[in-house]
């Protein structure tokens, strides 16, 4: 199986605009340009890539499989792109960038002053929100770049047009309980211990995990407490009040007294990706360089991780 990778382009817009008359649209060419080109990446796959609905096109599993690497392609070429860009001259400009604390803290607010050194006429504006406010805000163009996360099991979902997207990170939930909670038995068997979980602020992806291994385990009481920053959490499982999930990025080195944190298997995983718009007034060859230095830091951060 040999795949033309310019296909994909058609089938990325398909996948976009819902339809063949929307995708030629985008790409300013006929409709039949469009079909012409998924009829022949279908011949080259061997696969059934689009199945057309009354509401628009709808993509296979096939489909969906060569659309992430179409947009992985995509991603690595704006990648690329950026760096010749900044190798002719400097970026100027302020780009808003929004987040949430513990990624704010941990890998953006320590690289400032480096990143102002490597591009001074570059300034970075941060804005620190929950994820769906920081969603509409880069919709309405209130900020050029979001940190976002996401629980394992919150399903992946096409962007709208105009935004694009870089994975950063992806790393471990843990179980973070009353120091002993767990000593009496097999800690990864959770069905086995009668154990309050804390309630999770609404917008964020720890919320989605604790529903899903609840549901996973089949509890059944309600949750105790609402927090919404970490800290509250740690303070609240030190007291005996609880437990939650807590990804790794957010449990500091030093945890508080009476309170530890286990790896547990099946947990899953918290997904950092960084969305920006592809035109926004702070222009693209500044956002461009902002998403490199975010995205490198990240994975710096994931190398330190692994390493020790």
């Amino acid at each position: 199986m040999k795949i033309d990778p310019r296909r994909l382009l058609f089938l990325l817009a398909i996948a976009r605009t819902g339809g063949v008359l929307a995708a030629a649209d985008e790409l300013s060419v006929t409709p039949s340009a469009v079909s012409q080109q998924l009829a022949r990446l279908e011949v080259e796959t061997g696969q059934s890539l689009v199945s057309r609905t009354p509401r628009g096109a709808v993509l296979t599993p096939a489909g969906r499989t060569l659309v992430e690497a179409a947009e992985s392609i995509e991603r690595a070429l704006d990648l690329a792109q950026n760096r010749l860009a900044s190798e002719d001259e400097d970026p100027t400009g302020t780009v808003r960038i929004g987040s949430f604390q513990s990624f704010l803290m941990k890998v953006v607010v320590p690289r400032l002053a480096q990143w102002r050194e490597l591009y001074p006429l570059l300034h970075l504006d941060l804005v620190e929100d929950d994820r769906d406010l920081l969603v509409r805000a880069l919709r309405s163009d209130e900020i050029d770049v979001a940190v976002l996360e996401f629980d394992t099991g919150e399903p992946v979902r096409l962007l709208p047009r105009g935004l694009r997207e870089l994975p950063l990170l992806d790393e471990p939930w843990k179980l973070v309980v009353p120091t002993g909670t767990l000593l009496s038995s097999d800690p990864t068997d959770l069905s086995r211990h009668r154990l309050r979980w804390l309630g999770v602020d609404a917008a964020s992806a720890s919320r989605q995990a604790v529903r899903r291994v609840r549901r996973m385990l089949g509890s059944t009481g309600a949750p105790v407490h609402r927090f919404q920053d970490n800290q509250t959490a740690l303070a609240l499982i030190a007291a005996g009040e609880g437990i939650t999930l807590l990804p790794a990025l957010a449990i500091p080195r030093e945890l508080p007294e009476g309170v530890e944190a286990v790896d547990v298997p099946g947990l899953g995983t918290r997904r950092i990706v960084l969305r920006y718009r592809e035109h926004s007034e702070a222009g693209s060859e500044a956002v461009s360089t902002v998403a490199a230095l975010v995205h490198e830091a990240a994975t710096e951060l994931l190398g330190d991780a692994i390493t020790g």
